[in-house]
């Protein structure tokens, strides 16, 4: 079955997306009919007995990825271990960028392929931690700690391998402020208290530190059906939050606004569970959040990209609206200035207060758009015939906006 690529907007999700807005049942995904030992229960059957392989799911919901892997990634996914690969049930590419002897947890790990991309890319300095509540994928990750550490030259293990659950890290023994960067790939959906894993990352996270997190969106509100039928859940898609809940939360929570990396379309492959799904729509979408201390928070600023982050010398893709490209000036809104001010880039950029009189006037493409913000809208632009129209803060090819 092809993507569905004509994909209805929200009405007003051109505007953002409301963040005042009520969001009853959206911490817990709605999922008042069935407990969350149940759930837990019936995720952990489905992905450590029924699944062997990803190529047993019936969706692509969490085998799909919007962007090509760089280079980097792909010779650090060459040296991964094939039953680790075979056993990867994700939804997107969650290896951000600048990551250099950073501490980085993965929420609901799995079989540790993300895990084991990102020690090489964090070095024999960096430590990554990777959780889950399947008890035999972590087996499989553990079980090929000696393998990976031998291929990768390293002296000792700069990984470990939790078995637990991420709506309660302390369980696990996982400290206040320990770690750079959380991630997270396509596993959120499958817990029914969204709210509690967000703010475990946000209470494990340092100061400046982020989550950067691919998982599944849906573009309404989920039926009582869906979120109860069995074989959607493991599928990732009964638990998926509504796009428009996430900004809610994250609010809630204490995160900045999230940014919205890219998205990808997801389809389904199976009639009977089709009928089911009935007009909702779901997408697979990254974000990035970041948790900026208050004394970083001020107005609007300029900034300039130094170059030289590893994959990305040239040209920095920050997310679906903020483009770095090396030396040049950009200006951003009072957001971004005080992520990049506070966070591990701030290294990398010349950061100054106040806009340019060019972007005071309008910016310098014509017509100044608003921030995307629903991945729904992003798909249908991604999949618009022509060039797409340059990102927020950047300059594009002549005509482009």
């Amino acid at each position: 079955m092809k993507a569905r690529r004509g994909v209805a907007r929200d009405a007003g999700a051109e505007h953002g997306p409301g963040r005042a807005e009520s969001v009853r049942g959206a911490g817990t995904g709605g999922m008042a009919t069935l407990c969350r030992e149940q759930i837990h229960q019936e995720v952990q059957d489905y992905y450590g007995k029924e699944l062997q392989k990803s190529e047993d799911l019936k969706t692509n919901a969490c085998v799909t990825s919007a962007r090509p892997l760089p280079k980097a990634v792909r010779d650090a996914l060459e040296c991964v271990h094939e039953e680790v690969v075979a056993r990867y049930y994700g939804c997107g590419l969650v290896i951000p960028e600048c990551l250099l002897s950073c501490r980085i947890l993965d929420l609901g790990c799995g079989s540790g392929r993300d895990c084991y991309l990102l020690s090489q890319l964090v070095g024999e300095q960096g430590h990554v931690t990777g959780i889950d509540m399947t008890e035999g994928q972590v087996e499989v990750a553990k079980k090929h700690i000696t393998y990976h550490m031998n291929k990768f030259g390293y002296r000792k293990p700069n990984v470990e391998f939790l078995h637990g659950y991420m709506e309660k890290l302390g369980d696990a023994g996982l400290v206040d402020e320990s770690y750079d960067i959380v991630i997270s790939n396509c596993v959120i959906n499958l817990t029914p208290d969204k709210k509690a894993v967000l703010q475990e990352a946000f209470r494990v996270l340092k100061p400046g530190g982020e989550m950067y997190f691919s998982d599944v969106y849906a573009s309404q509100r989920l039926s009582e059906t869906i979120r109860k039928h069995r074989v959607l859940w493991g599928e990732c898609l009964a638990g998926a939050l509504y796009w428009r809940d996430l900004y809610s939360i994250t609010e809630e929570v204490g995160f900045s606004p999230p940014c919205l990396v890219t998205a990808s379309p997801i389809t389904i492959g199976d009639k009977e569970l089709e009928g089911i799904i009935g007009d909702c729509r779901f997408v697979s979408a990254t974000f990035r959040l970041f948790k900026v201390p208050g004394g970083s928070r001020a107005g609007p600023g300029q900034v300039i990209y130094n170059g030289g982050i590893m994959g990305h010398e040239r040209e920095l893709v920050f997310d679906a609206n903020f483009t770095f490209k090396e030396g040049e000036v950009v200006d951003v809104d009072a957001e971004m200035a005080a992520i990049l001010r506070s966070s591990r880039f701030a290294e990398e950029f010349l950061i100054q207060a106040g806009t340019s009189a060019t972007a005071a006037q309008g910016s310098c493409c014509k017509g100044a758009k608003e921030k995307i913000c629903n991945p729904f809208q992003l798909l249908e632009q991604l999949a618009a015939p022509g060039p797409a129209c340059c990102p927020r803060g950047t300059c594009g090819p002549p005509g482009c906006c």
